[in-house]
């Protein structure tokens, strides 16, 4: 019996009625009921047959389901334990597929690829995600040593656009280098509220991040080199000069030695933190060495 598509509203809203399921605000759930976009979403991950797919926050399965179509396996983290049952149900056709009722933040997913997507050639992460929590799950899982070719994932258009942003603009900042450190973005289009049950109070934006063979730049403390990059956005309308010296311990005492630093990697102290460019901030960790009474 061919089935209907998880991604209508009216599949959607029987499943909701069915299961007596009541949304939970807390953990952003907003499904998604417009199989046109969830296409788009997966043509621009180009999964075949030799791809396994990481998928979080899999919500009733709308996308889970059309990856499952594709991808040689689907491996789905679901924090919400009151959508296990519904996802037995819904993707029962699919023995590709393996659900986890983890945190994505606390599972071992190390664990969990080696085992059920271990032989695929390649691992792309195409995901609906959680838009609370959508940087820390970026974050989390771009540095750690996983074997992730890349993502094509849906968020808040505001971090989607940070994500992929110019050095200049104005979304540029701390997380627009974390993403071009480790990969090569692009915007694939925006997703409007009405495409979602229930519709979002923002708009989305689906963005695809490549993993780079290599980092764009060398750097042998990351945590040190992004908690120094952190520190020239902490207050966006300051100088580098003044926003260094809240972040080093004891920074006001060390006015002259800051200065001297900066100079040293021959960017004025009165620039600004979206002006430096990725290849700056790698020069400023480089000199910094030689500053040894400037602590992060």
């Amino acid at each position: 019996m061919e089935h209907k598509d998880i991604a209508t509203p009216s599949r959607t809203r029987a499943l909701l009625e069915q299961h007596h399921f009541n949304f939970k605000k807390s953990l952003g759930q907003n499904f998604l009921i417009d199989v046109n976009i969830i296409r788009k979403i997966i043509d621009a991950s180009e999964i075949d047959a030799t791809t396994g797919v990481i998928e979080i926050g899999p919500g009733m399965g709308s996308l889970t389901e059309q990856l499952a179509k594709k991808a040689q396996n689907v491996l789905a983290f679901e924090i919400d334990q009151r959508l296990i049952p519904i996802l037995d149900e819904t993707l029962a056709p699919y023995s590709n597929v393996q659900v986890i009722n983890e945190d994505i933040l606390k599972a071992d997913i190390a664990h969990y690829v080696q085992t059920y997507l271990g032989h695929c050639e390649r691992i792309m992460v195409v995901a609906n995600l959680p838009y609370y929590i959508t940087t820390p799950i970026l974050l989390n899982l771009m540095q750690r040593s996983l074997p992730i070719d890349g993502y094509v994932v849906m968020m808040q258009k505001e971090v989607g656009e940070r994500l992929n942003a110019q050095v200049g603009t104005k979304a540029y900042g701390s997380l627009s280098i974390v993403a071009q450190y480790y990969t090569e973005t692009s915007k694939v289009l925006t997703v409007p509220k009405t495409v979602f049950m229930p519709p979002p109070n923002v708009d989305s934006i689906v963005v695809k991040l490549m993993q780079r063979p290599y980092p764009q730049i060398d750097i042998d403390d990351e945590d040190r080199f992004f908690k120094m990059t952190k520190g020239a956005f902490t207050q966006r309308r300051k100088t580098i000069n003044n926003n260094y010296q809240s972040l080093f311990v004891d920074g006001k005492k060390h006015k002259k030695a800051i200065t001297a630093w900066l100079e040293a990697a021959n960017i004025n102290p009165k620039r600004r933190g979206e002006t430096l460019t990725i290849e700056e901030f790698a020069t400023l960790y480089e000199q910094l060495k030689n500053f040894p009474e400037l602590e992060i």
